[in-house]
């Protein structure tokens, strides 16, 4: 009954405080609604409520398709309605907090390379890092994506995504100690199916989509998907033919092909090749440090609309490219194998000139900093799995192979130059520096090899309502790399000239166990209990590529999943604790005048606490309305740690990254049909997250974020032939124009610096589909 009715787990004692928090301050969870696909069963969020209450949503968080409300995980699932009314283009759309145990932040002022944690687990100072892996794993269609850059690429067709929270160090393994995102694309049809959508934007912002399905040909279908946005930036470079602050210009093609020659085998051979040309968001200064500023680089306390001096600035430039082959053989009733390969290839430039306000004044000095950095990785990886039933029992078996090679190098030049007073400045002709380029530069090869097993027994003499599940999994890290370049020459380290190497291995077995049981066919509880871990390796900003050791979290999760008052409504719940081992944390060293940054990594001694609670509502009242409602209690502490750039290196307290205590989103869906097929939707969203560390070695505080974006579209307009049909729709994002810092950092040196949030952004799009 677990395979049809698998239902889970929590308690009594977290329905009751659920109810009486049922209001959920305003928290609402994004909607719960499942994306139209032949692999899972549509209902938009506006039509979420039919005649038999809130549809099933079906997810793959067990490599399988099972009912949300049935798997013993805590898991947000955002479709494709979710996303469009929410107007999210990329991942990094995410970091509004719609889903708000998913924290997702650009590296610094660059847009190039994103850090995602989940549940306080697994965001990084620095993403920048070739020997060095985040801690939550982001997959597309079961793909394993090994670096942060990249990942604020386009998304293509999206059927959903799947937030699956806290560790996954079983079934998905490969640095999931904080959790995993499942990205689901649509797969071809087989039915001719065109959708398009052309929409403008302020900021002189553009994009087109197209999804194109082509009839099946002697039992081939294939589906193109294509796309192209772009937007100005948010802050305006004064400089003359100079690219402004915060834009994108994005691009990317998938075209995949299904050959099913019978009904009992499936390849599905997938291409995706993405462009992503960005710009960085704006640094300011809010307050001065002791060092002498130049009058013409003045403090802004607000939002800047236009940076206080002009400077070169160019787009950082992503490309990503990769192929795919999964086959799925169903050898039997109750055995399925499949193959996911995959090859990967991405390149990164990127270039930063945004922080000109942390220049020191100096007469006729050289100043404005420019971070020009390239970022090269390939990976490649193969899954096997067998999944099956056997009487009372479940079951999912599997091998994964990973292997990526990446190099990195990076220099930092200055573009301008202090005239004697600081009241104006030149442009230097070209970029100077003390050293040649690269001012560093390091390569990083990584091997992992995993077993992985999991079993779900529910017993038949227990009427199937009990159901017990185990599993683990074996990981074998191997990393080696070198360090070849330090301040522009080969490095010196106790007094050996050469190039610095590094090696890791690491074994690693990781276990879970599951108990749940289904109170009644609609209220599930379980406990949990599940181990994860992220490799160890080195840092290249490192001056002597000091090596640090893996990090760990060992977790007790007991929730309940409940559809209530004729599955009116829905209830899910989950409160965990976490012991999190050995954390790797960051710690900088920025000499004034210095272009060069020097990071450690190091190791905290003992282990940290995070205890947390989620709630998630969803409500259909009314025909056509939906209400959703989420909430994230995340309580995290973590040990003092030894900094390395203190004589003596005393213990000094360590701040997590981008954890908020407090973070809640809510949202309201409503259609009303106005004339024949025609409807009018509406969409409102809030999010809020209290104030949070942006650096684990500064005790500086971001600002509350409280956002809300909407939507308003007519939809299915007949257009009197072939089934077609037109939506047009208008949309904001940060609808009431807030302000807010969400990266603040201070130095008695130089000062309090700081970016804001975007301004608000609204356009309008028309969608034909036929």
């Amino acid at each position: 009954m677990r395979g049809q009715h698998m239902k889970k787990s929590v308690g009594k004692l977290f329905y009751a405080s659920a109810l009486a928090g049922s209001a959920l301050s305003a928290a609402l969870v994004p909607g719960m609604a499942l994306a139209d696909t032949s692999a899972i069963a549509a209902a938009p969020a506006a039509d979420a409520m039919g005649d038999a209450g809130l549809a099933a949503i079906v997810v793959t968080a067990e490599k399988r398709q099972t009912d949300l409300q049935d798997t013993p995980i805590a898991i947000a699932v955002m479709n494709a309605d979710d996303l469009r009314n929410r107007h999210i283009l990329s991942l990094e759309d995410l970091g509004d907090g719609s889903i708000p145990s998913l924290r997702i932040a650009p590296f610094f002022s660059r847009k190039s390379a994103l850090t995602l944690g989940i549940r306080g687990v697994g965001a990084l100072g620095d993403a920048n890092q070739p020997a060095r892996d985040q801690g939550v794993g982001v997959y597309v269609d079961g793909v394993y994506m090994g670096r942060a850059q990249g990942l604020g690429a386009a998304l293509f067709d999206v059927e959903q995504i799947e937030v699956l929270k806290g560790p996954q160090g079983t079934l998905f393994g490969r640095n999931t100690e904080g959790g995993a995102v499942s990205i689901v694309t649509r797969k071809p049809s087989g039915a001719s199916h065109m959708n398009a959508t052309a929409g403008v934007s302020n900021y002189g912002g553009y994009e087109g989509v197209v999804h194109l399905d082509l009839p099946s040909f002697h039992n081939i279908s294939v589906k193109l998907d294509g796309l192209v946005q772009r937007r100005g930036g948010t802050v305006d470079n004064p400089m003359s033919g100079e690219a402004d602050f915060n834009s994108y210009d994005r691009r990317g093609l998938h075209v995949a092909v299904k050959w099913e020659p019978t009904s009992t085998f499936t390849a599905l051979y997938s291409f995706d090749t993405s462009y992503d040309a960005t710009t960085p968001y704006y640094l300011q200064l809010l307050s001065k440090g002791s060092l002498a500023l130049a009058p013409i680089l003045k403090l802004q306390p607000d939002r800047a609309k236009t940076a206080n001096v002009g400077v070169p600035l160019q787009e950082s430039v992503g490309k990503t490219w990769g192929h795919q082959l999964n086959l799925d053989w169903e050898v039997a009733d109750n055995l399925t194998l499949r193959s996911i390969s995959s090859y990967r290839d991405l390149t990164q430039s990127q270039y930063d000139n945004g922080a000109t306000v942390l220049s020191v004044f100096s007469p006729n000095a050289n100043f404005s900093r420019y971070s020009l950095a390239n970022f090269d990785q390939y990976q490649y990886s193969q899954e096997f799995q067998a999944i099956g039933e056997l009487a009372d029992i479940t079951y999912v078996a599997g091998l994964f192979y990973y292997h990526e090679h990446v190099s990195d190098d990076a220099w930092s030049p200055n573009t301008l130059k202090f005239n004697a007073d600081g009241t104006a400045y030149t442009v230097l002709p070209s970029p100077t520096a003390s050293t040649i380029f690269p001012d560093r530069a390091s390569t990083a090869t990584t091997d992992n090899l995993s077993a992985f097993g999991q079993f779900t027994w529910s017993p038949a003499a227990l009427d199937n309502r009990f159901h017990l599940t185990m599993g683990g999994r074996y990981s074998h890290d191997k990393k080696k790399g070198e360090l070849t370049k330090v301040n522009g020459a080969t490095p010196t380290v106790n007094g050996v000239t050469g190039d610095v190497p590094m090696a890791f291995k690491s074994d690693r077995f990781d276990p879970l166990v599951t108990l749940a049981y289904d109170v009644s066919r609609h209220i599930n509880v379980y406990g949990k209990w599940s181990t994860g871990y992220k490799a160890g390796g080195a840092n290249s900003r490192s001056l002597t590529y000091r090596s640090f050791g893996p990090e760990s979290v060992s977790s007790f999760e007991i929730g309940s999943k409940m559809d209530l008052l004729d599955n009116m409504v829905r209830l899910n719940l989950a409160a965990y604790t976490t012991k999190y081992k050995n954390v790797q944390i960051d710690f900088n060293a920025v000499t004034p005048g210095v272009n060069r940054t020097t990071l450690e990594t190091v190791n905290v001694d003992g282990s940290g606490r995070i205890k947390g609670f989620e709630a998630d509502l969803t409500v259909a009242p009314a025909t056509g309305l939906t209400l959703t409602a989420s909430y994230a209690l995340t309580d995290i502490r973590l040990p003092q740690a030894h900094n390395p750039f203190i004589a003596g290196n005393p213990l000094v307290t360590v701040y997590p990254v981008y954890v908020p205590k407090h973070s809640s989103s809510g949202a309201i869906d409503y259609s009303l049909p106005v004339a024949g097929d025609a409807k009018i939707l509406a969409h409102l969203d809030a999010n809020f997250a209290s104030r949070q560390y942006s650096s684990a070695s500064d005790p500086t505080l971001n600002d509350r974020t409280f956002l809300v974006n909407g939507r308003l579209s007519l939809a299915d307009i007949d257009l009197g032939r072939d089934n077609a049909k037109l939506r047009v729709s208008l949309w904001a994002r940060n609808l009431l124009d807030n302000q807010f810092v969400f990266l603040r950092n201070y130095s008695a040196a130089l000062g309090t610096y700081a970016i804001y949030n975007e301004p608000r952004t609204f356009g309008g799009e028309v969608n034909v589909q036929f």
